[in-house]
């Protein structure tokens, strides 16, 4: 037969009956302490500079070298920020009585059409219909990467409204940015070409 132990039993079921009144009793009234991680995030933010640029020689989306002219802090940066008249015109704002016209070919797409001078290359590959790679349409990136293989310095071709990507041995080899690119003389262009 079974023996029991009635100093066991008795003590297992006083240590069942306190761990239970401890579960229901009320406490001491902890209460966690607020969140503070958005002050300290407001606080952190507050002490860096604010800039314009991304971060120098990222290749991602968003990235990208200083644009050029941009100055750290020197004086050229304190008299052109004072000035205030800096000249904010590009290849887009030609006036209408100004636009020329040169042949660029499409070496992927197999056709040459005419490119105006007052829009990026990607704008006017887009309007011809052709689905040409692009991300950021700002410069910042590789992704609408194109070569232009008629020899030579692709800005003997192009000018480059803002490009922060391309050095200067990947532009003597013929790269450009079609999204900030605007012709300015006759080429043949290999799209979807990244150095």
């Amino acid at each position: 037969m079974v023996e029991i132990n009635l100093v066991g039993l008795g003590l297992g079921v006083t240590l069942t009956l306190l761990a239970v009144s401890l579960h229901y009793a009320r406490g001491t009234g902890w209460s966690p302490t607020g969140d503070i991680s958005q002050e300290v995030l407001e606080k952190r933010a507050s002490a860096v500079p604010e800039t314009d640029f991304p971060e120098p020689m990222n290749r991602s989306i968003g990235g990208g070298a200083a644009p050029a002219g941009a100055v750290a802090g020197g004086e050229e940066g304190a008299e052109l920020e004072e000035g205030g008249e800096a000249d904010e015109s590009g290849p887009a704002d030609i006036p209408e009585d100004e636009i020329e016209y040169f042949e660029v070919e499409f070496a992927k797409q197999g056709e040459t059409i005419e490119l105006a001078n007052n829009e990026t290359i990607l704008e006017q590959g887009e309007e011809e219909g052709w689905d040409l790679p692009y991300a950021c349409r700002q410069g910042q990136c590789v992704s609408c990467a194109g070569q232009i293989t008629s020899g030579g310095n692709s800005e003997d071709y192009v000018v480059h409204d803002n490009q922060q990507m391309l050095d200067d041995a990947e532009l003597d080899e013929g790269y450009t940015l079609t999204c900030v690119a605007y012709p300015r003389a006759d080429f043949t262009i290999e799209t979807g070409e990244a150095p």
